[in-house]
């Protein structure tokens, strides 16, 4: 693919036109601060947010990846890192690192389970985790990088992972089971002390991600919601990713890697000696840590105590039962599952949900859509307080509106009725071919339309995954490329 050609500007251009372009380029950005978006921005309030701004600025040219150099971010790291663990029953002997978001965290955990293999499983040729079929696709990715083969299990009825799959999926190269705190799409809590008594059993490790849930379950717990255990707590967890950018309301990129000990810490950590440039030492995946991030942490965590976080999760749970209830209440509509914090996804037995997406999307609002029951999802945080009584009429609103007959919606269920009988009756090789030309249809030559209904309608219809998995990297390589966002 070839893209716009751009180079440096033969001369600098004024602070002011620089602004003023940025700032036109970011009107097509969603509408967060509104709170018209579930998902990718978490918003505590101006307060919070001034201060992680002035503390990341404070330290926007610090680089973590010298201690010695910079004890202040040290220190701010440490302590974060501390005051996390103790919030999710660690102890004295807990041991982690902060890392840029929560796909480095579950790199990290991955790694130090293949790790920890070598030393401890040394027979293991070919290391392999266990894991829901709800769990993030940064296990995968984590997999793919180091090698450690990912058994993916069914979930239950309810969305949990299921049990028995999962034990039978246990054998003598598993080193790692993973459990969600909760799981992305569905909002549900694993069955962690199962998980965790059966890594325990089989002498092997078990990771829970609480990227989402780590920083919002145990204010959650203490309000009086029932919360699965799922922290340090539960004898065999291992190890746990927890994300202080969601529910923690710091400033991005910052997350944390917990583990029950410094000796499984020891297996992340990498130094190299022998470098002409000097000893090479690294916690995480990265070498320059930006010390802003790590700042910002550090101040809101100890802004907000657990005082703050406590208010700010009553508001989220009143906030998140206004909207579960009022979905529940629309014929035709329901929340998947029994979530047990903020995070839902919306389902219909009898409407297309991706048509109501599109409606709602005309509306102002982004839900991002999700598959494996076709569905939409919100992830509730202190910004959309305000927002719900907004929310549930627009709602009620798309559901009419994507119930109406219009030729837009015939020629969608046309199409998708046709990639399926396609699919059917036609070779998988030219199944391939038209896959292959169809990333224009789907935005790759101009961006992802506002109305998505049809796009995911027919990549369900698609019988090779293989042919998705190559039409969602040209769609990806469209958008780093300068021009493919046109």
């Amino acid at each position: 693919m070839t893209g716009k050609r751009i180079q440096l500007p033969q001369h600098g251009i004024a602070r002011a036109a620089i602004l003023a372009e940025m700032n036109a380029a970011r009107a097509h950005d969603v509408h967060w601060r509104e709170g018209q978006v579930f998902s990718l921005v978490f918003d505590a309030g101006d307060e919070v947010n001034e201060l992680a701004k002035a503390a990341y600025t404070t330290f926007f040219s610090e680089n973590g990846l010298n201690p010695t150099a910079f004890p202040s971010l040290r220190r701010f790291e440490t302590e974060v890192v501390a005051m996390v663990g103790s919030l999710l029953g660690g102890d004295g002997r807990t041991a982690g690192n902060m890392t840029t978001g929560g796909t480095e965290s579950i790199l990290m955990a991955v790694l130090t389970a293949r790790e920890w293999a070598r030393t401890h499983r040394p027979k293991v040729a070919q290391p392999e985790m266990v894991l829901p079929s709800t769990a993030h696709p940064a296990f995968d990715k984590a997999g793919h990088y180091f090698g450690v083969k990912v058994v993916r299990v069914p979930v239950s009825d309810d969305f949990r992972a299921d049990l028995e799959a999962t034990r039978h999926a246990v054998n003598l190269d598993t080193v790692l089971v993973v459990g969600s705190a909760p799981s992305y799409p569905h909002g549900v809590v694993d069955a962690i002390p199962e998980l965790a008594s059966l890594a325990q059993q089989r002498g092997i490790l078990c990771h829970v991600d609480a990227c989402v849930g780590g920083m919002m379950l145990p204010f959650v717990h203490r309000l009086g919601y029932p919360v699965t255990p799922f922290d340090f707590h539960v004898p065999g967890v291992t190890s746990i990713s927890v994300d202080l950018h969601k529910y923690g309301y710091a400033a991005k990129g910052a997350s944390v890697i917990l583990y029950r000990n410094a000796e499984l810490r020891r297996h992340q950590l990498y130094a190299t000696t022998d470098w002409p440039g000097g000893i090479y030492a690294s916690p995480t995946m990265t070498g320059t840590r930006p010390g802003g991030a790590i700042a910002a942490a550090w101040a809101v965590l100890n802004f907000l105590g657990e005082e703050g976080y406590l208010r700010l999760a009553r508001t989220v749970m009143q906030t998140t039962a206004r909207l579960r209830d009022g979905v529940n209440a629309m014929a035709g509509l329901r929340v998947l599952g029994r979530p047990e914090m903020s995070v839902l996804a919306i389902a219909s037995d009898q409407d297309n949900i991706y048509e109501i997406g599109d409606e709602m999307n005309v509306r102002g609002w982004q839900l991002d859509r999700q598959q494996f029951p076709p569905s939409l999802h919100l992830t509730v945080n202190y910004a959309h307080r305000d927002v719900a009584d907004r929310f549930l009429p627009d709602l009620v609103q798309s559901v009419l509106a994507a119930r109406q007959p219009s030729l837009r919606r015939s020629s969608n269920e046309f199409a998708v009725k046709a990639t399926r009988t396609a699919t059917k009756i036609l070779p998988g090789r030219l199944i391939s071919g038209v896959t292959g030309r169809a990333s224009a249809l789907f935005g790759g030559e101009g961006g992802l339309p506002q109305r998505s209904a049809a796009m995911y309608g027919m990549m369900g219809a698609l019988p090779n995954r293989g042919d998705l998995h190559g039409l969602v990297l040209d769609l990806l390589e469209s958008f780093t490329t300068p021009g493919g966002e046109r």
